[in-house]
């Protein structure tokens, strides 16, 4: 099982992260910031599909201008990305943001770091150290010859302690990198020296199929161990998918279960039924549903009834027949253009709390 480390708790928005509080699930809008309505829009889509904490790039005054309007319009916690120019974390503040998002190496000197300091103070707002390697002090590159694991950990402890100077400690940290080794090393050796909440990514991971592979090794190895309390997957694509990804990562971890888990067999030449088809109207027509039910869906009898047992709902394939399984124990007998909604009254029909049904098994 799975023990969280114990971290600092922070508050962000409506959104407690750190400590023993589950782990939040993050995106960033690829929107222009300065158009409010489509940024709001996109904010919406990413929200309905389960994400919590929503980051809005900040380039320019225009666009942190248009924060205090973006933050009227939606319920989750907004947080400000900035980077180079101190005045634009002021303004962000001001605007209402609920975080804000700085690497401060790069932010102006010390007098500047303390101005974005103390606005947060007074906002009463956290800020998320960010460094990946690609921010990582040149001094610091010519001591370890690149951004090294280690690189990214003094970095990141650096910039804390810019923070510290002044009496902060509401912050969340995180040391991204583009390899996922680099990218596990480096948070587990922060993880060791700080109790800061981390905020777990791969930058630059990739377009979708391959950026989600290697954003579920490094984010699920350290999940696993117990290390993170936010997580973005970024991902070349639709921002709705990244947060898709992250909840499908906590899900096959156990650590929190949003909407139905689906399991399915991979095709062989026992499978007597169009499986794969049947697996893409099924993820069509779940794909809505918030209720936390596990899924499976065989193709053929060697497999199907040992994992229909493990399964509150349970579809196993045969000789174009195709059985509905409740705990293993048989419902009925569908055939495959019978079945979504057949499942989808199934579906409707559990009961997680009890784990059982609201309507009786009949056969």
């Amino acid at each position: 099982m799975t023990i969280k480390k114990k971290t600092k708790v922070v508050q962000i928005g409506k959104v407690k992260v750190g400590g023993e509080n589950p782990v939040a699930v993050q995106s960033m809008c690829s929107t222009d910031t300065r158009d409010v309505a489509t940024t709001v829009t996109q904010i919406h889509e990413m929200e309905k599909a389960g994400c919590e904490i929503v980051r809005v790039a900040v380039p320019d005054m225009p666009a942190a201008l248009a924060l205090g309007e973006i933050k009227k319009q939606i319920t989750i916690p907004l947080v400000a990305d900035i980077h180079f120019d101190y005045r634009l974390a002021i303004e962000a503040a001001k605007q209402g943001v609920d975080k804000l998002r700085i690497n401060p190496g790069n932010i102006g000197g010390k007098e500047k770091i303390k101005q974005v300091v103390d606005i947060a103070k007074e906002k009463n707002i956290p800020i998320r150290v960010g460094v990946n390697q690609g921010s990582v002090e040149k001094d610091l590159l010519d001591k370890y010859g690149h951004p090294t694991p280690e690189a990214l950990v003094e970095s990141a402890l650096r910039n804390v302690g810019h923070l510290e100077e002044f009496g902060f400690d509401q912050m969340i940290v995180s040391l991204k990198a583009s390899d996922p080794k680099d990218m596990i090393d480096a948070y587990s050796i922060f993880s060791e020296k700080s109790d800061y909440p981390l905020h777990l990514g791969v930058t630059e991971a990739g377009p979708v199929f391959t950026g989600t592979i290697r954003s579920a090794v490094a984010m699920g190895s350290l999940l696993y161990r117990g290390i993170g309390d936010t997580l973005r997957v970024s991902l070349t694509g639709d921002v709705v998918e990244e947060v898709k990804v992250g909840w499908e990562i906590l899900k096959s971890l156990g650590l929190r279960v949003k909407g139905p888990t689906l399991i399915s067999c991979p095709t062989c030449g026992r499978i007597e039924v169009d499986l794969m088809n049947l697996i893409k109207d099924i993820e069509k027509a779940i794909e809505t549903v918030q209720k936390p039910v596990k899924i499976s869906v065989m193709g053929c009898v060697v497999n199907g009834p040992g994992e229909a047992r493990e399964a509150p709902i349970g579809v196993i394939g045969g000789k174009g027949v195709l059985m509905l399984t409740r705990h293993g124990k048989i419902v009925k007998r569908l055939k495959e253009h019978e079945l979504v909604d057949a499942l989808i009254e199934e579906i409707n029909a559990y009961n997680p709390a009890t784990n059982s049904f609201e309507t009786p098994l009949q056969n």
